[in-house]
């Protein structure tokens, strides 16, 4: 008795979430109403207050759902042998995602809460992290990993909250290119690094693909990341 009710909480949910999503692609976050949500569902509005507390709770959840669709687009694609040239494909997904659907993109990028970041979009965060990683990997690096993945996040998601909020006839189709190619240019080199790359580029580099050997003690390797976390941004220093 209690899994076939645990099975009809899911349904509920499943069918809840997603008419909540099809209401906010129609009319955006004011017309997910409890009333209107629990109407589209076919459920009582008992149910949503149950389910998800309250509409923050219904919108944190078709965010949740938004971002695993995202998600799973993004780590379909096969990696290619160019990392740069995935960063580049990975970018246009985000992007396309967010003209396709720019009612939730616009809550899942635009309704940031501090101090609480979704697990969907951390591990959102760390696929990005992961094409700026095999781009370090391939000695083609400029600047530290973690400010390569913020830097081409925050251009990202600023390009495309600006192509969603400028009226379609009046987008500047080149915008999001040139906004890429820029970041790209940034973080990036043309093609690998040559044999004698310079300080920075070669400890970036190191540092990438430090895990991967066992030749160092855990106390060695500390250290060894710390002089390479110095060479790489003397800045912080």
């Amino acid at each position: 008795m209690e899994s076939e009710d645990v099975t009809a909480a899911d349904g509920h949910r499943e069918r809840i979430v997603a008419a909540a999503a099809r209401l906010l692609a129609d009319g955006g976050p004011d017309a997910v109403s409890t009333r209107a949500v629990s109407a589209a569902a076919g459920v009582q509005p008992p149910a949503i207050y149950r389910l998800f507390g309250d509409k923050e709770g219904l919108l944190d959840a078709v965010v949740a759902d938004g971002f695993t669709a995202y998600l799973t687009s993004k780590t379909a694609r096969k990696p290619t042998d160019d990392p740069v040239e995935d960063l580049r494909a990975g970018w246009d997904l985000h992007v396309g995602l967010g003209l396709a659907n720019p009612a939730l993109y616009t809550l899942m990028y635009g309704r940031y809460r501090p101090g609480a970041p979704s697990p969907a979009a951390l591990a959102a965060f760390e696929v990005l992290a992961e094409h700026i990683r095999r781009i370090a990997e391939a000695g083609r690096l400029r600047v530290p990993e973690d400010r390569a993945a913020d830097l081409v996040h925050a251009a990202g998601c600023g390009t495309t909250l600006t192509l969603i909020a400028t009226p379609e006839d009046r987008r500047d189709p080149e915008l999001s290119r040139t906004a890429r190619e820029a970041v790209i240019a940034a973080i990036a080199t043309d093609a690998p690094a040559v044999p004698a790359p310079g300080p920075v580029a070669a400890a970036v580099t190191l540092r990438a693909v430090l895990p991967q050997t066992d030749a160092l003690t855990a106390p060695e390797r500390g250290l060894m990341e710390e002089w390479l976390n110095r060479i790489a941004d003397p800045g912080r220093g």
